[in-house]
């Protein structure tokens, strides 16, 4: 038995002599990573800064297709398929399903929890030392539930501070250099296809027990579908917004705080309801996934921008930029 097993039947241990007194909090932080986070870039892009909104939808989205990517790659399987010792907390066994390695979860919060940290590091310390909390708790939470090894969570968040500095990067050099970026744009739709091609065309573990199969890659690749058909939505969002939006903050404004929030009510209702009801089920699994992350995207970057434009007047102060 692996080392990483016997730390999950440790926590395990753990568990049950507690009864389970802890599970909920780390369910709630689980589920707040994915379930909540992903909405904060846009939050930060229509009201907080330009700019910064920018680096927060690249690097959850960029973080997204890479983990999917990683996870179709490894094909690792969940620690309860491992070893039948490790009984997962609550429904986390149906929950979470699909691939192990990196963990989704850790990505998610990291990418997020990780690029507040950056953009506050210096002017609100106490909220960047939050945010590295919230980072070790989400890890931890997969541990803890029975739903990840260690390496899955390791892995996760280095791969999500790698696109954070990536990004970054990338970010600070191109600014502003609007053929640079069509470039960019341009390649990042080449990328997508590639990734799709790849998944789709190769070989995956088929095993079975008792006659049913341990993991569907078919199924897996949803979540690959919903990363591809958000960055290309985000790609084209952006281009339009840098050739002919350019949208900017209007801070000050009285209706920017309620605008924000009904934009964000709007993206979790679609998200979490009308999408998985509409588009999702009349073009299944994947390009229907893939057609309601690119609808959720354009929203987000093209027509609720124009919204808060419209009913926040053009008058407002401008948010600085940088």
């Amino acid at each position: 038995m692996g080392i990483d097993i016997q730390y999950l039947l440790f926590l395990q241990g753990i568990r049950n002599a507690t009864g389970g007194f802890f599970n909920e909090f780390f369910n709630a932080i689980s589920k707040f990573a994915v379930d909540i986070l992903p909405f904060l870039p846009f939050i930060i892009f229509w009201s907080v800064n330009k700019k910064w909104g920018y680096r927060f939808l690249f690097t959850h989205y960029v973080s997204d297709v890479l983990n999917s990517v990683i996870k179709l790659t490894v094909c690792a399987y969940r620690p309860w398929i491992r070893s039948d010792q490790v009984e997962p907390a609550g429904d986390s066994k149906v929950a979470a399903t699909g691939y192990s390695f990196p963990s989704g979860h850790t990505v998610v919060a990291t990418s997020n929890y990780g690029t507040s940290y950056v953009a506050q590091k210096k002017q609100r310390k106490w909220l960047a030392v939050l945010c590295a909390v919230l980072i070790l708790l989400t890890g931890f939470s997969r541990n803890f539930l029975g739903v990840h090894t260690p390496q899955d969570v390791i892995v996760g968040f280095l791969e999500a501070c790698l696109v954070i500095w990536i990004v970054g990067k990338v970010q600070d050099k191109v600014s502003g250099n609007d053929k640079l970026l069509d470039r960019l744009t341009l390649a990042g739709f080449v990328a997508i296809i590639l990734v799709i091609v790849y998944v789709k065309f190769k070989p995956y573990p088929m095993d079975y027990v008792d006659g049913k199969l341990l993991v569907d890659p078919q199924a897996m690749m949803n979540d690959l579908f919903k990363a591809c058909g958000a960055i290309c939505g985000l790609l084209i969002g952006s281009y339009v917004d840098r050739h002919y939006i350019h949208y900017e903050i209007p801070q000050g404004s009285s209706n920017l705080s309620l605008l924000t929030w009904i934009g964000f009510a709007i993206l979790f209702s679609w998200k979490t309801l009308f999408a998985p009801a509409t588009i999702v089920a009349w073009f299944g699994g994947h390009w229907g996934n893939f057609i309601a992350r690119f609808i959720m995207l354009l929203f987000g970057m093209i027509c609720w921008p124009l919204v808060i434009r419209k009913h926040c007047g053009d008058t407002a102060a401008v948010v600085n930029k940088k």
